[in-house]
């Protein structure tokens, strides 16, 4: 039970899926101008981690290796994450109008958000068990989530304070992201 802990804990905060692994980049910088919007992203992009991560572990097990096509795992992850995408899409126009009409052209660009691939690949790579991909998944969809509801609290922050005219917009919000690409990286050597 340890190692699913220090697992689920580790994704979170030592293998950062943006600040450690810079995977997902797009949607930390286009969506984190808003709390609200970036609480949407998370949720909706930890849904799909979270479910990417079982599905294409059982895919590829019970399908892809039983059939001895294990090099179209791409392939599989893509089409699989792209379904659950297009039904978080959905369920997000039913349920809150507004949130998709303010996560825009992010929304279905989760699909090829480059952090929910690489979860389903590492999982693969690591060779996981069903438990541990999950672990993974939750703990990887948990960090991406933090990192980017922290990002769009300082954005909001940031735009009350004097910053210089060259650092305004983008450059301001890099150097952030870089600072707290550093903190995360205090949590390196936390767990293995």
């Amino acid at each position: 039970m340890t190692e699913y802990i220090l697992l689920f804990i580790g994704a979170i905060f030592v293998h950062n899926v943006i600040l450690t692994r810079f995977l997902g980049i797009c949607p930390f910088l286009g969506v984190s101008k808003k709390i609200e919007t970036s609480i949407g992203m998370g949720i909706a992009v930890t849904f799909v981690i979270t479910l990417a991560s079982i599905i294409t572990y059982l895919a590829y097990n019970l399908i892809l290796v039983s059939l001895g096509l294990e090099y179209l795992y791409n392939i599989v992850f893509i089409l699989v994450i792209a379904s659950l995408v297009q039904l978080v899409e959905m369920i997000i126009q039913k349920t809150s109008p507004a949130l998709y009409q303010a996560l825009g052209v992010y929304l279905p660009l989760i699909t090829t958000n480059c952090a929910v691939l690489g979860v389903a690949v590492i999982n693969m790579q690591e060779k996981y068990n069903l438990l541990k991909a999950t672990a993974n998944g939750v703990g990887t969809a948990l960090g991406f989530f933090v990192a980017i509801v922290l990002l769009a609290g300082i954005r909001e922050k940031i735009e009350y304070n004097d910053v210089p005219e060259s650092f305004k917009g983008y450059p301001i919000v890099l150097v952030t992201a870089g600072l707290m690409a550093i903190a995360f990286f205090g949590f390196t050597g936390l767990i293995k």
